[in-house]
């Protein structure tokens, strides 16, 4: 699975709802389109590459998306 590739994907994710006024919706909001849309071995990969640290091209949003909803994604 190419980690870069699913961090482009959740960043365009995160562009979308980024223009949302309420910031803690869009969190979510992310989050569940993640749990909704990736299979399950897409969300480990990328939860992984959190874990390890291989996220620099993440953006803010989501990676705080990805770390708030963890346990959802997992």
């Amino acid at each position: 699975m190419d980690v870069n590739n699913l961090i482009k994907m959740a960043n365009q994710i995160g562009t979308f709802f980024d223009s949302m006024p309420d910031r803690a919706q869009a969190i979510e909001d992310i989050a569940t389109h993640i749990k909704r849309f990736w299979e399950p071995r897409m969300r480990r990969a990328i939860l992984e590459s959190i874990d390890l640290k291989q996220d620099g091209a993440m953006s803010d949003i989501v990676r705080e998306a990805i770390n708030t909803h963890r346990s959802l994604l997992a």
